[in-house]
């Protein structure tokens, strides 16, 4: 039987106020909260992007809220193909990569590299885009490999995209080329 809080996240709206609500009350309650991972991360529930909505501002206050469900996150992380979803969990993936709170171990860094580099290179929305050039430059202080990578792929694609690919390109190349 589905709890309340689960119809809740069903019955939510994009509107901000809906998704704040949601969110203090994941806050509020560890069973809320690991009921919200598991309703975000299963993208076979139809609805499952109002809880990557959701996550995402629940981790924006407390990153370290992710450490329990951090395999679960990047194993699920590439599997996402809706694009209000991808959204979210592109953001995630950049505010796990820039926290200085959340220790990944080699392998679960290489996933989230992969993970990141594909929505690159693939047909996404500039804002998983943005996050995910953002995540990798974060990567390349530990994987100095990443540089190149990030060097070619945005000089190549950087005439196709649209001006904010572009600031978010400059910014990083400029932060590369130093």
């Amino acid at each position: 039987m589905e709890s309340s809080f689960y119809i809740q996240i069903e019955n939510s709206t994009a509107h901000r106020k809906s998704r704040d609500y949601i969110c203090e009350l994941a806050l509020s309650n560890e069973a809320n909260l690991k009921a919200l991972f598991a309703f975000a991360l299963n993208n076979t529930n139809k609805n499952h992007f109002k809880g990557c909505w959701v996550l995402e501002l629940v981790l924006l206050q407390n990153i370290t809220l992710i450490t329990p469900y951090l395999n679960d996150f990047i194993i699920a992380a590439p599997t996402f193909k809706n694009d209000a979803a991808i959204r979210p969990i592109s953001k995630i993936c950049m505010l796990i990569a820039q926290s200085k709170l959340i220790a990944l171990t080699e392998k679960q860094e290489q996933q989230l590299i992969e993970t990141c580099l594909d929505w690159l290179i693939q047909n996404q929305k500039v804002a998983t885009k943005a996050y995910a050039i953002r995540a990798l430059y974060e990567f390349s202080q530990k994987h100095t490999w990443l540089n190149e990578e990030l060097k070619t792929i945005l000089s190549q694609d950087y005439y196709l995209h649209s001006a904010a690919y572009k600031a978010v390109a400059r910014e990083i190349l400029k932060k590369i080329n130093k």
